[in-house]
């Protein structure tokens, strides 16, 4: 495995990816959902830090949410079972549905 020399942050990987940011960060709030150490916390601050994917991050969660987008019916399921906030979730089915 190669050292890691960088990371993009969840705002930047949103962007890339066309999704929306606070959705990317519900996925891998639970830092089981991608590989260990896709995952980085970046200090900015003494209490305050951001998330940040390393390149085989953005990969494997680009692969998940494109596997899951198969249909509207599998997209909803993913929703379901990754996300745990039900607004965000409700928002984002509706969103799949225009």
């Amino acid at each position: 495995m190669a050292a890691v020399t960088h990371v993009c942050t969840i705002e930047y990987v949103a962007k890339m990816l066309g999704e929306d940011a606070e959705l990317l960060e519900a996925i891998i709030y639970n830092d089981d959902n991608l590989t260990y150490g896709n995952i980085v916390s970046v200090y900015v601050g003494p209490e305050e830090t951001i998330t940040a994917l390393t390149d085989e991050g953005i990969e494997e969660l680009s692969d998940m949410i494109r596997a899951a987008r198969i249909t509207t019916k599998t997209w909803h399921e993913f929703l379901d079972d990754f996300v745990e906030d039900i607004e965000l979730v409700a928002r984002i089915k509706a969103k799949s549905l225009r």
